[in-house]
C-alpha cells in the first residue's frame, strides 16, 4: 500500500496551494494515466489534489478565430464538438484513434499532454529505468526496443511518447496555457514535451506546481486537407508504432504550406520545419511527399528490434499526405 492524502481542490488558486511544498503530490483529474501507474507502483504520490470540480470544460471560439479547449474537456467530447469536428478534423480523427470509448469518456484533454511513455521498462518496478529510477540504467537500449524510439533519443532513454492527440495539436501549433504560483504562461507545443537528454525523467517543460489550464488552437487553414494515419499492432485499442498528423493548404493545385507531426517514433511529437518548407509552391504528389518524408526522417537510428519503423515512417508520411491531398481514399 502507497497511503497518501486526497484534498478535492474549489477552484485553481486552492489546487495550487495544495500541490505546492508536498512532495510528490499529484493532480488528478479523469485517472485514466495515474491510476495505472499508481497500481503499478511507478508513481507513488503523497497527495492527490482531485481538479475535477475546477470551471475548466468550456470549449469556445477565441476573438482571434481560434478555438479555447477548456483542460477538463473530455477526450470524447473534444472530438464530437462540432467546432472541432468542422474546423479541426485532423484532431478529431486523432482523439478517435486513442484509446477506447470508455476511456475517452474519462480522459481529460489536460490529462492527456501529460500521459506517460508505455515502454515496458518503465512499467516493471524491478527493471532499472532512468525515467522512473534517474541513473538507474535504460535497459531497452540493449533489450525489448521494437516499440521505442528511432529520433531524438539519448543514451539514457529511447522511449517515446503516447499520445495520439498531441501528434495532431503539435502539427496544429497549438498553445498550452497554465497556471502556477507566479501567474499565468503560455507554453507552445514545440516545445511543451522534452527530448530526453540526460533528464528522462522530466517528460515536460510544465513545472511541477504549475497547473494545465486550457489548449488554444490557432485559426486553421487546413480542415479541407488533412489526415491522422495511425499504424499499430491491432485496431482495437493499441499505441502507434508510427503515425502521422498531416495538414495542408491547397491553392490553385499547389501547396501553400504544410504541416507534418510524427508519433510514435521520438521521446516528443516529432516535426522538422524543414521538411514541411520543402512542400511549400509544390504540386501534391508522391515525389514532393516522399523528399519530405526523408527529411523528416533523417538522421534516424535503429536499435536491434525497430528498424522497421525507419521506413514504416516514411512510407506513412507519404500516404497520409496523399489522404490530406484528396489523391488517396482513406481506410
Amino acid at each position: 500500500m502507497n497511503p497518501f492524502e486526497y484534498h478535492r481542490a474549489t477552484d485553481a488558486a486552492d489546487a495550487l496551494r495544495s500541490i505546492g511544498g508536498v512532495d510528490g503530490a499529484r493532480f488528478i483529474a479523469g485517472g485514466t494515466n495515474l491510476l495505472d501507474l499508481m497500481k503499478e507502483g511507478v508513481a507513488r504520490p503523497a497527495r492527490l489534489v482531485d481538479i475535477t470540480h475546477l470551471p475548466l470544460r468550456e470549449v469556445r471560439v477565441t476573438e482571434r478565430g481560434g478555438l479555447h479547449v477548456g483542460a477538463l474537456v473530455r477526450n470524447a467530447d473534444l472530438a464530437w464538438h462540432p467546432e472541432v469536428q468542422r474546423r479541426y478534423p485532423l484532431l478529431a480523427e486523432a482523439l478517435l484513434a486513442g484509446a477506447s470509448p470508455q476511456l475517452r469518456n474519462m480522459a481529460t484533454v489536460g490529462g492527456n499532454l501529460l500521459q506517460r511513455t508505455r515502454c515496458y521498462y518503465f512499467y516493471d518496478i524491478v527493471t532499472p529505468c532512468n525515467k522512473r529510477a534517474p541513473g538507474s540504467g535504460c535497459p531497452a537500449i540493449e533489450g525489448l526496443n521494437r516499440i521505442h524510439a528511432i529520433l531524438g533519443a539519448s543514451e539514457q532513454c529511447v522511449a517515446v511518447h503516447p499520445s495520439d492527440m498531441c501528434v495532431a495539436l503539435a502539427a496544429l501549433e497549438a498553445v498550452v496555457h497554465v497556471q502556477g504560483p507566479q501567474g499565468e504562461r503560455s507554453i507552445a507545443m514545440a516545445d511543451f514535451h522534452r527530448l530526453p537528454g540526460d533528464a528522462p525523467e522530466r517528460d515536460t517543460t510544465l513545472a511541477a506546481d504549475e497547473l494545465v489550464i486550457a489548449l488554444e488552437l490557432p485559426p486553421d487553414p487546413f480542415a479541407r486537407h488533412s489526415c491522422y494515419l495511425k499504424l499499430r499492432d491491432r485496431r482495437s485499442y493499441a499505441f502507434a508504432l508510427v503515425s502521422a498528423a498531416c495538414a495542408l493548404d491547397i491553392a490553385q493545385g499547389r501547396i501553400r504550406s504544410a504541416r507534418i507531426a510524427l508519433g510514435g517514433v521520438a521521446h516528443q511529437p516529432w516535426r522538422r520545419c524543414e521538411a514541411e518548407a520543402l512542400l511549400a509552391g509544390q504540386v501534391p504528389g508522391v515525389a514532393a511527399f516522399e523528399a519530405a518524408a526523408a527529411v523528416l526522417v533523417e538522421g534516424a537510428r535503429a536499435l536491434e528490434h525497430n528498424g522497421f519503423k525507419i521506413e514504416l515512417a516514411r512510407r506513412t508520411v507519404v500516404r497520409a499526405l496523399l489522404q490530406a491531398a484528396g489523391m488517396e481514399a482513406g481506410a
